[in-house]
C-alpha cells in the first residue's frame, strides 16, 4: 500500500501543533526536518481536503509552504538511514538499527529496530515516553496486548522485560511486515502479530495493555480496552491538555489515573483497573 508524503516548511513553534493536527486527519508518521517536518499518510487514509483546509487555516497565522508526493515503500529505509541515530532510554534501553554498531557501554536492554515505514522508533516523545513507563511496571510472567503495534518495540521491550505472553497487531500491513522483522531481529518469538483493530481481536484478559495512537482513536477505544485490561493500562500520542478528557474516559471505565509524563507537550499516562 502507497503512501502520501507531505513536505512543510513552518516556524519551529508551529511543529508540534502542526503534527497533532495531522495526526488527527490520518497522518502517523513524522520526521522533523530543519525546515519544518515530514509527515506519511496511508493513501487510504488520506484526506486531500482536510488537509487543503488545515494548511489554509495555519497559512493566515504563520508563513508556511508545502509539498505532497506518492512515495514507495523502497524510498523509506533510506530515508531513515540519514535520520536515524541510536537512542538511549533512561539509561537501561539502548535502540539501534542494523546498521548502527551495538552500544559502546553496557545497557539492561538492546532492542535493534528496521523502521521502514512504520512508526515508533523510540525517537518519538510519544514512543520514548511509554518505554519510560513500562520500565517503571513490572512484567515478569505478564501477559501484554500491544495495540496499534507500528515496528513493534513496545511489545519488544515487554519481552525483554519478561513478560510471557505478548500479543500485538495493527491495522497497516507494513507495520505487520516490520513488527515480524523486528521480532526476528530481537529473538522475541514469543510476540504474536496480526493485521486487525481492537475490534478485531478475540476477547481476552492481559495484565498490561499498550496503545500509541492519537487522541481521537484513544477516546473512541478506551472502553474496549479497558474489557482486556487486568491491570494496567499505558496511553500516549496525545499532548498534555489532552491529559483530561482521556483521564475522564478512562475513568468512566473504570481505570484510575496513577501518573502521567510529558516531554515538549506530549504525554504519556499510566491507568489501573479499580
Amino acid at each position: 500500500m502507497d503512501y502520501f508524503e507531505l513536505s512543510l516548511s513552518v516556524e519551529p513553534d508551529f511543529s508540534e501543533i502542526l503534527m497533532a493536527e495531522l495526526a488527527e486527519i490520518g497522518f502517523d508518521s513524522f520526521i522533523e526536518t530543519n525546515e519544518g517536518l515530514q509527515a506519511y499518510v496511508l493513501e487510504s487514509e488520506f484526506q486531500e481536503r482536510s488537509l487543503k483546509g488545515l494548511m489554509e487555516n495555519y497559512a493566515y497565522k504563520t508563513p508556511l509552504s508545502y509539498s505532497l508526493k506518492k512515495i514507495e515503500k523502497q524510498n523509506w529505509n533510506k530515508e531513515w538511514e540519514s535520520n536515524f541515530s541510536p537512542i538511549e532510554v533512561l539509561n537501561k534501553v539502548y535502540i539501534r538499527a542494523t546498521f548502527h554498531e551495538p552500544a559502546a557501554k553496557k545497557f539492561e536492554h538492546e532492542i535493534i529496530i528496521t523502521p521502514k515505514m512504520s512508526f515508533g522508533t523510540g525517537h518519538h516523545e510519544t514512543t520514548s515516553q511509554m518505554m519510560e513507563l513500562q520500565l517503571e511496571i513490572d512484567h515478569n510472567q505478564k501477559s501484554v496486548l500491544d495495540v496499534g503495534t507500528g515496528t513493534g518495540i513496545l511489545a519488544i521491550l515487554a519481552a525483554k522485560l519478561g513478560a510471557t505472553k505478548i500479543h500485538s497487531f495493527d491495522i497497516d500491513e507494513w507495520s505487520v511486515e516490520n513488527t515480524i522483522e523486528n521480532i526476528q531481529l530481537n529473538d522475541t518469538d514469543l510476540i504474536t502479530i496480526e493485521l486487525g483493530t481492537i475490534d478485531s481481536q478475540k476477547t481476552e484478559i492481559y495484565d498490561i495493555v499498550l496503545a500509541n495512537i492519537n487522541r481521537n482513536i484513544l477516546l473512541e477505544e478506551i472502553p474496549k480496552y479497558a474489557t482486556f485490561t487486568r491491570d494496567y493500562l499505558l496511553l500516549s500520542g496525545f499532548y498534555e491538555h489532552d491529559i483530561t478528557d482521556i483521564q475522564q474516559k478512562a475513568e468512566d471505565n473504570g481505570l484510575k489515573k496513577i501518573k502521567h509524563i510529558s516531554k515538549n507537550n506530549w504525554a504519556a499516562v499510566v491507568f489501573k483497573k479499580h
